[in-house]
């Protein structure tokens, strides 16, 4: 009869405590997806309620354009909020946590898409 699964092997080991210099690059990670986030957050105001104070600039573009930059804070802030979760799982299980294609594509296509859209934006008002 043959011995039950897992005879003869030693149960698994604890999780070796994540060292703090782990810890604190998850954290700067996090902080800086909050720095990009406060950035998006700054440029939906600049865009959004600044520049339709001009004089000669049709308002509708500028806010729907502000609004967009808004919502890319909103993204970048829940994406950064899930990272850091991951990460500091990852620190004391020692998983992959490489960050999805699918999110880089989607920051990257948005990205473009914002910043084309603010230089034809910007443009037009000359």
């Amino acid at each position: 009869m043959p011995p039950p699964p897992g005879a003869g092997e030693d149960p698994p080991a604890e999780p070796a405590p994540a060292p703090a210099a782990v810890m604190m690059a998850a954290e700067r990670t996090w902080l800086a997806w909050w720095r990009t986030a406060l950035a998006a957050s700054a440029g939906a105001l600049a865009i959004g309620r600044i520049a339709p104070q001009a004089p000669s600039v049709s308002r509708g573009p500028f806010v729907a354009l502000g609004c967009l930059y808004a919502l890319l804070a909103f993204g970048t802030l829940i994406v950064g909020a899930q990272r850091h979760r991951a990460l500091q799982r990852a620190a004391w299980t020692g998983a992959d946590v490489s960050l999805s294609f699918r999110v880089v594509a989607w920051f990257t296509i948005g990205g473009v898409l914002l910043a084309g859209t603010t230089i034809v934006l910007v443009l037009a008002e000359l």
